[in-house]
């Protein structure tokens, strides 16, 4: 990708800013959730209930949910869905101030929480490559500062202070994560607003979710990009599901330190963030993304071997690395690539692929703690990203890449690949 050029325009600063104080809160819970389930039980297998409970949705509708993504007015749907999950956040924050906090409870607003996710990710993903009007340069730019952002505070900021806030009280996290949303809700409904998309007439919204699926399978490069994170998300949620339990029994880390060890991930998934235009334009995208692919499954097998917090801190962060960097090139090719029009189900359909490989992650992270050792999900998951990494090395090559953004490339200043028949037929098929 080339060099941008241009500044990036005023509607991206709100947008960047709604989701900076999103991804604050959302840091905030993701250390004080575990933490909180930890207090209702300590059984492995229970705690990936929770954690599964917040991939079901894109299981259930992930494909659908971009379908209707690509009918509704996309600005709308993302202040909306952040409004409805700020309001969802006061009840575990009222049942913790009752000392009411349950497994099925916490499942079932990490499940909720996720739905309301599902449709705000789909159609910022949508609505981004309309806003920077398609172009690859800027697309790179603003995923790098979306990405660095959602990493500095999900991660470096947000779990210290989730830890911090826990010790004031049970709910006081989950009052501050309800607070984030709404801010990010008032914000998006700032955003300018975007043609709505055109709906195809006499389809179905099942006919419409087939054919952004299809899409997807047909074309090698959105497909290998669709695979990395899905059976990663396998390997990561083995790794998050007996972090917590890791980190305590065998690091000797305490409620704080377990904190910092989530910031030591983040702070190199900042790094990551901001080398990943670099790290495109030196070895080309395709072979960058291999490169990051195969750091993130060695850090892994290094966290599973590591002696001390420090050796373990350090792992985390060069995985951070680069799942930074795989975070920002894979879906800047992507907003590249893929027709405005067919972008929410593309977007849903690659996103449901990662998503619902992660309940299988969690449930194997689990079983193979009691069963074996607590260390053992942590060599898994390490190797498996390892045979991931060879398995779609070819699929997203520099020579694939390079067809497909050219094939991509406007005529004229428009999008030639709008058509109703692109699905069925111009989809570029590089199998």
């Amino acid at each position: 990708m080339s060099a941008d050029v241009e500044k990036l325009p005023t509607g991206f600063g709100r947008l960047w800013t709604a989701q900076t104080v999103s991804s604050l809160g959302d840091g905030v819970s993701h250390a004080a959730l575990p933490l909180l389930a930890l207090t209702v039980t300590r059984n492995p297998m229970t705690l990936a209930v929770v954690t599964a409970a917040g991939t079901l949705p894109w299981l259930l509708f992930g494909v659908l949910g971009g379908a209707l993504v690509d009918r509704w007015d996309r600005r709308r749907t993302m202040w909306v869905a952040d409004a409805a999950r700020a309001v969802l956040l006061a009840i575990p924050a009222a049942a913790a101030v009752l000392d009411m906090l349950s497994i099925p409870l916490l499942a079932a607003v990490a499940f909720l929480l996720g739905l309301g996710g599902l449709f705000f990710d789909t159609a910022a993903t949508a609505y981004l490559p309309d806003l920077l009007r398609r172009d690859p340069a800027l697309l790179e730019r603003a995923n790098s500062r979306l990405r660095g952002a959602q990493t500095a505070m999900s991660g470096f900021a947000g779990p210290p202070l989730g830890s911090a806030l826990l010790a004031l009280g049970r709910s006081v996290p989950l009052l501050a994560d309800a607070v984030s949303f709404m801010v990010s809700a008032l914000l998006v409904r700032t955003l300018p607003a975007m043609p709505r998309p055109v709906p195809q007439a006499g389809e179905s919204l099942l006919r419409q979710a087939r054919a952004g699926a299809t899409y997807v399978f047909r074309d090698r490069v959105l497909l290998g990009l669709a695979l990395r994170p899905a059976v990663g998300n396998v390997a990561f949620l083995a790794v998050e599901t007996v972090l917590a339990l890791f980190a305590h029994d065998r690091l000797g880390i305490d409620t704080y330190g377990f904190g910092l060890l989530l910031t030591a991930e983040a702070t190199g998934g900042l790094v990551g963030a901001g080398i990943a235009s670099y790290l495109g334009r030196r070895l080309g995208t395709g072979t960058a993304l291999t490169c990051t692919a195969a750091v993130e499954g060695l850090a892994i097998l290094g966290l599973a071997a590591a002696p001390n917090p420090y050796v373990a801190g350090l792992a985390l962060a060069v995985c951070g690395a680069g799942m930074g960097a795989t975070m920002v090139l894979a879906p800047s090719l992507r907003q590249a690539i893929v027709p405005a029009h067919l972008m929410g189900r593309v977007a849903s359909t690659s996103r449901m692929l990662a998503m619902c490989a992660a309940p299988i992650g969690a449930f194997l992270g689990g079983w193979l703690a009691t069963t074996y050792d607590i260390r053992t999900p942590l060599y898994a998951a390490g190797g498996l990203l390892l045979a991931m990494t060879a398995v779609t090395a070819s699929m997203t090559s520099n020579r694939r890449v390079e067809a497909a953004l050219r094939a991509a490339a406007p005529i004229g200043g428009q999008d030639h690949r709008t058509s109703k028949d692109t699905v069925q037929e111009s989809a570029p098929d590089l199998l």
